[in-house]
C-alpha cells in the first residue's frame, strides 16, 4: 500500500526534524518527507491537518504473558492494545510460565507475534534460568533465536558476582542487561512505600533506599566492567540522583521511568485499591519532582508503561494477595503527553523519550523516519480530550488506577511497516 500523510507537523527527534511536511510511504518504508509532494493515482491521501506524525513509538518494557498466563494476555491481545496505544515495537519481558530462559520459548514468542501480525514483538530473554538468580542462561543461543535484551524483570539479581558475570557476557554480545534494582533484604515483606500512608494505613512499607542501594551497586558493578546496564522503572529520588552522577563520570548508564511514577503518589491508596498497588511501589511527593527533573535534564532516557495485565481473580483479593501491576499500554501515551502539556518536556524530547531513545538503548533500526526506514509511524492528535474507560481496553488486563481520568491526547492511527494496524481517526473532534 502507498500511503501520503499531509498536512502534518512531522516530528522526528533522531533527524532533529519537527516542521509541517508531508510523508510518503512506499513498500513498507518511508519513500520521502518534504512539503507538497503530489501524489500519483495509486496513492492513498489522508489528511492529517493539526495532527502529529512521529515515529513509531517503543516500549521496552511490557508483559505478554504468553505463554502460560493466557488469561492475564496473549501476545495478540497485547499487540492490539500496542498498536491502539500508539506503539508500533514493544519488547516483552521474560516472566511467563514457563520462563523465556531458552531458544523453544523465544522461538514461540516470535512465532505468535508474526500471527498476531500487529505491533513488532521483541522478546527479553531471562537473566538467570528460571530467573532465579543462581546460574545463568545461554546468551547467544538466546539471541540467535531472537532476543534483544535481557533481564530476571521483577525478579533482581541479588548475586552480585552473577550480575557481574552477566554483564560481562551480555556485552561480548553487544546485549543490553535491564535489571529491576531492589534490594529484597530491605523491602522484603513490604507491600507499598515506606512513609506516612503506610503508617496511618497499617501496611509494610518499602523503603526508597531498597531501590537506592540497588541502583547503586548495580553502578559500581557496571563501572568496574567497563559495561553498561539499564535501569528499569526509576520511582526514587534517590535513584535519579545516582544515575546523573553516574552519566556525569561517563558511565554507560541508561534508565527509564513509567506513567505512573509522575503522576500517582502513594497518597492514592488510601482506598486499598489494588489497581494502584505496583512494584516498585507508588512514592511521594518528592520523588514525582525528582522524576519529573530527571526526565527533564536527561537523567531519565526513557518512558516505558511497565504493561502488567492481570486477571480480576489477581486483583479483586485482599490488598496483601493482589498482584502487582497496572495495564498501561492504551493510557502510557495520554499520561505522557501531560508533561508536554504541563511544561515538563518539550514535544520532540517526549517523543525521543518514547522512540529514538528506545530503539538506541535496545540496539533496534527503529524510531526514525530517515528516508528507506521501515514505516512504523505513530499519528497522535495532541489535543483530543478522552476519558480512560477499561471496558474498551483491547488488553485483557483491565486493571487501571486510570479508569474514569480526563486525558488530553491520544494516538489516532498506527503504521507499522506501511500498513495501518489501528485507525481512530473517527474520534477526531
Amino acid at each position: 500500500m502507498k500511503l501520503l500523510l499531509k498536512g502534518a507537523r512531522v516530528i522526528d527527534p533522531s533527524q532533529k526534524i519537527d516542521a509541517r511536511m508531508d510523508v510518503l510511504i512506499e513498500e513498507g518504508k518511508i519513500g520521502a518527507c518534504g512539503t507538497a509532494i503530489t501524489a500519483s493515482p495509486d496513492v492513498k491521501v489522508i489528511d492529517l491537518t493539526g495532527m502529529i506524525v512521529s515515529p513509531g513509538l517503543i516500549d521496552m518494557h511490557v508483559h505478554l504473558r504468553e505463554p502460560g498466563l493466557e488469561y492475564k494476555e496473549t501476545i495478540a491481545s497485547g499487540s492490539a492494545a500496542a498498536v491502539a496505544g500508539g506503539f508500533t515495537s514493544i519488547a516483552c519481558m521474560p516472566n511467563t510460565e514457563p520462563v523465556n530462559d531458552n531458544r523453544s520459548i523465544t522461538e514461540f514468542i516470535r512465532r505468535k507475534a508474526a500471527e498476531a501480525n500487529l505491533a513488532n514483538v521483541y522478546p527479553i530473554g531471562a537473566i538467570s534460568i528460571g530467573s532465579e538468580g543462581r546460574q545463568l542462561t545461554e546468551f547467544w543461543d538466546l539471541k540467535e533465536a531472537g532476543i534483544i535484551a535481557l533481564s530476571d524483570d521483577g525478579k533482581p539479581v541479588m548475586d552480585a558476582a552473577l550480575l557481574r558475570r552477566a554483564l560481562e557476557y551480555a556485552s561480548s554480545l553487544d546485549l543490553p542487561v535491564i535489571q529491576h534494582c531492589e534490594d529484597k533484604n530491605l523491602s522484603g515483606g513490604g507491600l507499598m512505600n515506606e512513609g506516612y500512608y503506610a503508617t496511618i494505613l497499617g501496611l509494610p512499607g518499602i523503603p526508597a533506599i531498597a531501590e537506592d542501594v540497588m541502583v547503586a551497586r548495580d553502578i559500581l558493578i557496571a563501572e568496574y566492567t567497563r559495561t553498561r546496564i539499564h535501569i528499569a522503572h526509576v520511582s526514587t529520588a534517590g535513584a535519579v540522583l545516582l544515575i546523573r552522577d553516574a552519566k556525569a563520570r561517563g558511565l554507560n548508564v541508561t534508565a527509564e521511568t513509567a506513567p505512573h511514577y509522575f503522576t500517582l503518589t502513594d497518597e492514592s491508596l488510601q482506598e486499598y485499591d489494588t489497581n494502584y498497588k505496583v512494584s516498585p511501589p507508588l512514592r511521594s511527593a518528592s520523588d514525582i519532582a525528582a522524576i519529573k527533573e530527571g526526565l527533564a535534564d536527561g537523567t531519565l532516557d526513557a518512558i516505558a508503561c511497565d504493561h502488567a495485565p492481570h486477571g480480576r481473580t489477581d486483583k479483586e483479593v485482599e490488598f496483601e494477595y493482589a498482584a502487582n501491576g497496572i495495564s498501561g499500554l492504551e493510557t502510557s501515551l495520554g499520561l505522557s503527553l501531560n508533561l508536554w502539556h504541563d511544561g515538563i518536556l518539550p514535544l520532540p524530547e517526549l517523543i525521543a523519550k518514547m522512540s529514538c531513545n528506545p530503539a538506541r538503548i535496545l540496539n533496534l533500526d527503529k524510531g526514525r523516519l530517515a528516508i528507506g526506514s521501515d514505516a512504523d509511524i505513530t499519528i497522535i492528535n495532541p489535543d483530543l480530550p478522552w476519558i480512560v474507560d477499561v471496558k474498551s481496553f483491547h488488553s485483557r488486563g483491565k486493571n487501571s488506577p486510570f479508569h474514569g481520568r480526563s486525558l488530553k491526547g491520544r494516538a489516532v492511527m498506527t503504521i507499522v511497516g506501511g500498513d495501518i494496524k489501528y485507525n481512530g481517526l473517527a474520534e477526531k473532534p
